[in-house]
């Protein structure tokens, strides 16, 4: 169970390691140094969830929710926790601020009848007044013995407990009862400024009481729970987690009997909706379309919309008709038979397109934004100036249109890493890099050292070059592209990255054939070449440039503890892209001024003459004899149709100022532990939760990598690898500053300093599309309000279950 542990030194950073698997995880608030309004002025998607007053909701029934798969732990606060557990534990356990539609925690009085600040000086002291009747379901009192055992699990002092986050509980002194049992007094050894974030969700002492009962005990169970419902069972052979009603709850009762956590893989969920296995299930843009279709199926005229039948004429009809009913008996028996297939096939396709007719899609923005990722350890990226020459490449706003335009949902990309629309902190900081600007980046670049004659070799260069290949040749292999060089140090320069450059011309590059193929004489320019390429981008990978996969050198990293265990989390909240990038330019028409000298392709030249430059390096920027080339690593997952298509604007925009792409797609459970978390990549996209605690839950994301002893770099959730001691010092600013607008104030100054060191462009909002059971109300596309369980529940019909329970 190691992989469960924490690296020493990292304690005051783990809350988010978790808080990434389960989706939970933090960046909210502000942004600095720009254009735009606070958070008032910028209006989130609104929820959409059916809203009904409990009057109307149906008492009893069953409703089947569809997970990924059945959690690997109910314990929220260790590394393999993931959204399933959140979502389950929801329902289960005490949440005393939950985020509410703004994405502002608030207060619940199911649990809490204050809690607030009551002392600054000399110490910060928070007074917790529990709900009178709050209790557990084995009818014990929540009480200050189950704060104590949660701090002492999670304060970072005791190793026995295997903890992926801890962020804040380490600030605490001591925990203390009040003036009765329902008083919970709490004393700050430092002043923590996210004092909400703590003891949600609450555990019950039997639980973060001992080691054995926190590491194993909560895996697979939860004896006490707290929540409207509480846990029956856990059956991993059918896939199910079965809640029931909580007989103590002292709320507003559950509506539902009882609430079923289905495991259904993304990709099986049309056919899980089509049998009416499920009621609630999250989908992609695919199935939500056809659910949209299903519900256009009769035409004014009764007849088929679309799908079989639907194409048939009267006049086709009668024709099918008079054949099938003529003298010609073996005519009449082909007709009655092709019509009786198509009668079959009319009845599936209605009775499909009538369970599809029977949900309804609910479509908000996720609370999360996903981002291209710049890894600015070494390589070209390790220089600010070609990581902000990137991102001043890229038209967001039209990225922000690929994905959500065709689904009718706002696109505006997003302005803040640390806040989302729609919450208060949040103010647009973008200011701090730019906006999108050709001529900027290609002079960014030019500042940089990369120019358009810069990637010519030579003539000592070709001729080694040549000398390698004839051997190569000679054995009956291909030749292959050089291994990159050793690894460099990033680079800090955050600060100085707000400069601005002046701007120079660069011709359009053209950068699609791979650096393998160039050399050959017989393959420039040819459609045989094309062919090749094309069938290395069908084997997974596509190379515009000229590294060869697999060639950079090892390098060992400190990864976050959880990075091993939380890859297939990441890629739910990630999509993958599981297409190629845009098509080669073997075809291209190379302009007369971009021509190298040395003769035509295919010629021998006497030694010393200028080697022709290759095709796809003629209008790529280079330095020292080396084609600008970046490594776009992404998953190949099932589900990514819209992701596929924002690789390839990428990869576009970033050939117009002189950067070449190698794009390499990866199973999805390789993806983060083996690429992002690891470092083995330049460019690559996934998404980060949002947080109603930017100071705790975005440090550890942003936070400066730090050398370990062994020479491997602590990164914690920094997987760019860029960062710098000011924004470090913001951040530890933010969290000890008890003022809320002094604290985000600081955290709107750390915003545009992250923008201007350019280690991560936030591209658009994840849209949040949800199949929902058209009976159904208070539950679809929550935003970033958490659900309120004990208000979900059918309208307009008996309590005899959902159809998934009939079926059984």
């Amino acid at each position: 169970m190691a992989h469960l542990g924490v690296p020493q030194g990292t304690a005051r950073k783990r809350r988010s390691v978790a808080l990434l698997a389960t989706g939970v995880l933090t960046i909210p608030v502000l942004a600095g140094c720009s254009s735009g309004g606070e958070g008032a002025a910028s209006v989130a998607v609104p929820q959409d969830i059916a809203p009904a007053s409990r009057d109307r909701v149906t008492e009893g029934s069953t409703l089947n929710w569809a997970i990924d798969a059945v959690p690997a732990t109910l314990n929220t606060f260790q590394s393999d926790a993931d959204s399933a557990t959140t979502r389950i534990t929801g329902a289960l356990l005490p949440s005393l601020f939950p985020m509410d539609a703004r994405g502002e925690p608030r207060l619940n009085p199911d649990y809490l009848e204050s809690a607030k600040v009551i002392e600054q000086e000399p110490k910060q002291v928070v007074l917790y007044k529990l709900n009178q009747q709050a209790v557990w379901s084995d009818g014990r009192e929540i009480g200050a013995p189950d704060f104590v055992a949660q701090w002492r699990a999670l304060s970072g002092k005791d190793s026995a407990y295997w903890t992926a986050r801890n962020a804040g509980y380490e600030r605490i002194e001591k925990i203390e009862r009040g003036k009765d049992d329902l008083q919970v007094r709490v004393t700050f050894s430092k002043p923590y400024a996210d004092w909400r974030a703590l003891f949600s969700p609450l555990y019950p002492k039997e639980v973060t009481g001992s080691p054995g009962t926190f590491n194993d005990g909560a895996r697979t169970t939860l004896k006490s729970t707290a929540g409207p419902f509480r846990l029956r069972g856990v059956d991993k052979a059918k896939g199910t987690v079965t809640l029931d009603r909580n007989p103590r709850w002292w709320g507003a009762e559950a509506k539902l009997e009882s609430l079923v956590f289905r495991t259904v893989e993304p990709q099986k969920r049309d056919k899980a909706l089509t049998a009416g296995t499920v009621d609630v299930a999250d989908v992609d843009p695919a199935t939500a379309n056809r659910i949209a279709l299903a519900a256009r199926y009769r035409g004014g005229n009764g007849q088929p919309a679309h799908g079989p039948g639907a194409d048939i004429t009267p006049a086709a009809a009668l024709r099918s008709w008079a054949l099938a009913h003529g003298s010609d008996e073996e005519a009449a028996e082909t007709a009655q038979a092709a019509r009786a297939e198509n009668r079959a096939a009319i009845a599936a396709y209605a009775a499909e397109q009538k369970s599809l007719g029977s949900f309804a899609v609910r479509k908000s923005l996720e609370p999360a934004y996903t981002q291209l990722a710049m890894n600015g350890e070494s390589g070209p990226l390790s220089d600010d100036r070609v990581r902000r020459a990137v991102a001043r490449a890229l038209d967001r706003q039209e990225l922000a249109d690929i994905v959500l335009k065709p689904l009718g949902l706002p696109a505006k990309p997003p302005g803040s890493h640390l806040a989302l629309a729609g919450q208060p902190a949040y103010k647009d900081g973008s200011g701090a890099l730019g906006d999108q600007d050709t001529k900027e980046a290609q002079a960014l670049l030019g500042d940089a050292g990369w120019t358009k004659g810069g990637a010519a070799v030579t003539p000592k260069e070709a001729g080694s070059e040549a000398d390698k290949k004839k051997a190569e040749e000679k054995k009956g292999t291909k030749p292959g592209a050089e291994k990159s060089g050793t690894a460099e140090k990033p680079a800090e320069k955050a600060e100085k990255a707000e400069k601005s450059a002046k701007p120079a011309e660069s011709d359009e590059a053209e950068s699609d054939e791979a650096e393998s193929d160039e050399a050959e004489s017989d393959a420039a320019g040819s459609d045989d070449a094309g062919k090749d390429d094309r069938a290395s981008r069908d084997e997974g990978l596509y190379i515009v440039g000229d590294d060869k996969p697999g060639g950079r050198p090892a390098r060992v990293l400190a990864t976050a503890p959880a990075a091993a265990a939380h890859s297939a989390a990441l890629q739910r909240q990630a999509a993958a892209l599981t297409g190629t990038a845009a098509e080669d330019g073997a075809g291209t028409k190379v302009a007369a001024q971009d021509r190298q000298p040395g003769g035509a392709a295919g010629a021998y030249a006497p030694v010393g003459t200028a080697a022709p430059a290759p095709a796809s390096v003629r209008g790529r920027l280079g330095k020292d004899g080396k084609p600008l080339t970046l490594r776009f690593v992404l998953p190949s997952g099932p589900g990514s149709q819209s992701l596929r298509s924002v690789g390839e604007r990428i990869v576009e925009m970033l050939d117009t100022i002189g950067i070449g792409t190698q794009i390499t797609k990866v199973s999805d459970d390789s993806y983060f532990k083996d690429h992002i978390a690891s470092g083995d990549y330049d460019l690559a996209l996934y998404s980060w939760p949002a947080t109603a605690y930017p100071a705790t839950d975005g440090r550890p994301i942003f936070s400066k990598p730090e050398p370990a002893t062994d020479g491997s770099l602590l990164v914690e959730q920094n997987y760019t690898r860029v960062g710098s001691d000011h924004i470090d010092q913001l951040f530890d600013q933010a969290v000890s500053e008890l003022d809320a607008a002094a604290s985000r104030d600081l955290l709107k100054q750390a915003d545009a300093r992250i923008w201007a060191a350019a280690g991560s462009i936030p591209l658009y909002q994840r849209p949040q599309l949800v199949a929902v059971n058209k009976k159904l109300a208070n539950v679809g596309a929550f935003g970033f309000a958490a659900p309120r369980y004990e208000d979900i529940g059918f309208t307009g019909r008996q309590a005899a279950g959902s159809p998934a329970n009939r079926k059984k």
